[in-house]
């Protein structure tokens, strides 16, 4: 068996195949934690990653939100999870799909940024071609900047939507133009967006966590949950 911790390398434009109440979100990840999975399969999510240099200030932080993350995938269970990162020039990797989360954080831990632009539309195709083969319940997607055609990653965002597959979009600080795209991006999808800094690394862990629930339990996680923070996610996911 292939090591899941080893990504194939990629054809170039191809993916290799591999702010709230303190209250209100310490009550929302204490609901979603204790819930049990609505549907009797096995969750199935997608987490991207941008790697490019800009996001190496804070590197290291991403890295142990996002292991805190998988961290809370295992107490859940029932989840799949695909990591998905893209750096330097033309490089986009996939792993396997892995329901071990130990699996990816390790693999998560020996990323490092390279310099390059972003490459979200790779992300966006690659996590409608993975739901054609078999359904993604949600993605996830982190990062700080876009540079790219708006118009296009719009298009994607909209099939993703009409396929059942929402984007949760996570902006690390407030590059305005990221922002806009974002946001369109997750309103298309039917998915939500968060910006989130070092200030606010509490916030995003438990977010992360509380999406990882939604892909696996669904909407009725959310609505099981009577806290503001999960009544401002469900607006979103109209």
């Amino acid at each position: 068996m292939a090591d899941p911790k080893a990504p194939a390398k990629t054809r170039t434009g191809d993916v290799a195949r591999k702010p709230s109440a303190r209250g209100d979100l310490d009550a929302f990840l204490n609901q979603v934690r204790s819930l049990q999975p609505a549907s009797s399969g096995r969750g199935r999510l997608i987490f991207a990653m941008d790697a490019t240099m800009s996001r190496q200030p804070t590197w290291d932080l991403a890295l142990s939100l996002q292991s805190e993350m998988f961290s809370a995938v295992k107490e859940v269970g029932g989840l799949d999870v695909q990591l998905i990162y893209f750096r330097g020039f033309n490089e986009c990797q996939a792993s396997r799909w892995v329901g071990d989360p130990d699996a990816l954080a390790r693999l998560m831990r020996q990323v490092h940024c390279e310099g390059g632009h972003t490459q979200i539309r790779k992300v966006l195709s690659h996590a409608r071609q993975e739901n054609e083969k078999r359904k993604v319940n949600a993605l996830i997607y982190v990062g700080d900047c876009m540079e790219e055609n708006v118009d296009d990653l719009s298009q994607l965002a909209g099939e993703l939507g009409l396929s059942g597959l929402p984007v949760f979009l996570f902006q690390e600080g407030r590059e305005a133009r990221a922002e806009r795209a974002f946001k369109e991006i997750a309103r298309l999808s039917r998915g939500a967006y968060c910006r989130f800094d070092a200030g606010s690394a509490g916030q995003l862990r438990e977010l992360l966590a509380a999406v990882a629930v939604y892909a696996t339990g669904g909407r009725k996680a959310l609505e099981n949950s009577k806290s503001g923070a999960a009544v401002r996610l469900l607006e979103q996911l109209r």
